[in-house]
């Protein structure tokens, strides 16, 4: 915890720099101010890390439907810009600490939110799925994801996979690369092949993305039953399956290109034909897919397609956006009109598309989902499940954040046995 708080109050410190000179893009220094009254009507303070094209978008489309049906209240947006949500963790905390909680914010469902619950921040919201028979329209093991003792703590939005492999069509034809590579000794041939054409194999952000392609090599390496056994008290993180896993990944590593400044414009690479391979989210569909006013506009088997990540075929790495209700929040009955908006089918409908998600729901229409939404759609419900890492489902945020300090010693030193230890000393300190 003195780890993760430590990591917190650094970033915090960059967060407030950008603030401070209004930098940070999109919504990136609005968090630091304080609604103002206008017009009447209740500001309702909505904290999340949705600035970029796709998740804004996204953002906008529920926004217009809060307003249309709250006209008492006006949609504050405190989002704070940055892959991945780490700036806007900071910032939220320090927030939290001060005891000037926003009205809701954002969280990833799973083991992210507990710090939140037993630190007493958020109120339960059992009432709320009373009200609205959530329980009926969400899957169950969503629903016990984010409760802890019987109660429920946020409203997901949506359902992601970070385990895509986006790809150029056009690249992997060039190197002589015939289709998606379905394992990682696959993968790896790809790349070279893809080396000796002078384009860049792989394409690569910010540190987070890189800790997103670690959880994505260990999934393929070890397969869904011990990956996932990775989360559990007694895990051996030391083990030969582990250190033959992180020998792929530094290996797929090599061929990285320069890190990009965030997952937007090392995915844009792919696009735009100068990098043949990027393992991100799902988040980058609509990026890619969206008209240029919010996204790239690329056609979809032509520009861009994909595949599940090397060696994860059949397994759904997933996580999922919620929103959450914290004690002491100034605008409650605001925020829970928000949340209602979050939870609604209406809701849902107007903001998957556009984020490159599905729905939480499983009552959504169907029709909206198509080209690779469909494909997840059909995953989602027939694949085996296992957590994501990087976006909050596997593991909590003090555990995450010893994972990120293993990831950003390896990037430096590319020592592979060094990065083997920090992930188990990780595991040892913070496994529950």
């Amino acid at each position: 915890m003195r780890r993760w708080l430590a990591a917190a109050s650094i970033m915090m410190a960059g967060v407030l720099g950008l603030a401070a000179c209004g930098g940070g893009g999109g919504g990136g220094g609005e968090s630091s101010q304080q609604p103002a009254a206008g017009g009447g009507k209740q500001q309702v303070e909505v904290f999340s890390w949705w600035t970029g094209p796709g998740e804004a978008d996204g953002l906008a489309e529920m926004r217009k439907i809060f307003e249309q049906q709250n006209s008492g209240y006006s949609f504050f947006d405190a989002a704070v810009a940055g892959g991945s949500g780490d700036k806007a963790k900071a910032l939220l905390e320090s927030k939290l600490q001060a005891g000037q909680p926003p009205d809701t914010f954002q969280g990833h469902a799973g083991a992210e939110l507990q710090g939140y619950i037993k630190a007493g921040n958020l109120e339960d919201l059992t009432f709320l799925y009373d009200e609205l028979k959530l329980k009926d329209v969400f899957p169950q093991q969503l629903v016990d994801q984010i409760s802890v003792d019987g109660k429920i703590y946020s409203v997901p939005v949506n359902i992601h996979r970070s385990n895509v492999l986006w790809f150029n069509p056009g690249v992997l034809k060039e190197a002589g690369v015939a289709a998606a590579p379905k394992t990682i000794d696959e993968f790896i041939a790809a790349l070279e092949k893809v080396k000796a054409t002078g384009k860049i194999p792989l394409s690569i952000g910010s540190e987070w993305t890189v800790t997103h392609l670690l959880e994505n090599v260990l999934l393929g390496s070890l397969g869904t039953d011990a990956y996932n056994a990775l989360f559990k008290p007694g895990a051996n993180w030391s083990g030969p399956e582990v250190a033959k896993a992180l020998e792929s990944f530094n290996k797929i590593m090599s061929y990285a290109g320069d890190p990009q400044d965030d997952w937007q414009p090392a995915a844009k690479q792919v696009a735009d034909g100068q990098a043949a391979f990027n393992i991100m989210g799902d988040w980058a569909y609509g990026y890619f897919h969206n008209p240029p006013e919010g996204g790239l506009g690329k056609t979809s088997k032509t520009d861009f397609d994909w595949a599940p990540a090397p060696g994860t075929e059949g397994t759904y790495l997933w996580l999922s956006d919620s929103f959450t209700l914290p004690k002491g929040a100034k605008h409650r009955d605001g925020a829970i009109a928000w949340l209602k908006v979050a939870a609604s089918k209406e809701g849902q409908d107007a903001f998957n598309p556009k984020k490159g998600s599905i729905p939480a729901r499983t009552d959504a229409d169907k029709s909206l989902y198509t080209d690779y939404l469909a494909d997840a759609l059909k995953d989602w419900s027939d694949n085996k499940l296992a957590g994501s890492v990087q976006h909050g489902v596997s593991v909590n945020q003090p555990w995450l954040a010893a994972i990120t300090e293993a990831v950003g010693l390896y990037i430096s030193s590319k020592d592979v046995k060094a990065l083997q230890q920090g992930l188990a000393d990780a595991a040892t300190a913070n496994a529950q």
